[in-house]
């Protein structure tokens, strides 16, 4: 009866599970400004609901210490996790790791109010300039540049139908006439 239970327990968790938890990629790294969750089925103590990754890109997690986030998948912090875990502290630790709010990207130039925006999945550039309240009478519309956070690539020229992505800056300049 206890393992059925537990069964149950974690069948309810998967499906009670907060509806704005983002299926992340299995290419998308979390960055500083990103916030995830991290629930370990059965185990209150080792779940935290959510948690800011800052600058450092370091949080400390029960029994293990410091973990290092920046530039993992989930799936990667979700394996490290599950191997720390693993033996000493539970002998089959069921772990999820998920992204709940992604780093801003930054819209800037020639627009009615540039600053920084709460990303959102399936985001592009012609979205990113509603969001920022649309374009000056002097925004140059073919103009406009982005500087991806996590390249050492120069500023890009796009379209607005770019896809955009969490960190990125996008540049909208001015026009002569």
């Amino acid at each position: 009866m206890t393992r059925f239970y537990h069964l149950f327990i974690s069948i309810l968790l998967i499906i009670a599970s907060p509806s704005n938890t983002f299926a992340s990629g299995n290419d998308y790294t979390i960055g500083a400004g990103d916030k995830i969750e991290i629930v370990v089925y059965g185990e209150e103590e080792l779940t935290i609901e959510e948690l800011y990754i800052d600058s450092s890109g370091e949080f400390d997690y029960p029994y293990l210490g410091q973990l290092m986030a920046i530039g993992k998948t989930t799936e990667q912090l979700k394996a490290e996790i599950i191997r720390g875990l693993k033996g000493d502290y539970l002998v089959s630790p069921k772990v999820r790791v998920g992204i709940v709010g992604f780093r801003s990207i930054f819209v800037n130039g020639e627009i009615k109010k540039p600053g920084g925006y709460e990303y959102q999945p399936g985001l592009t550039v012609d979205k990113a300039i509603a969001l920022a309240g649309g374009f000056t009478e002097r925004a140059a519309r073919k103009s406009i540049y982005i500087t991806r956070e996590d390249k050492n690539e120069p500023k890009n020229r796009v379209g607005l139908s770019h896809m955009v992505s969490p960190g990125d800056i996008i540049v909208i300049e001015q026009s002569f006439f």
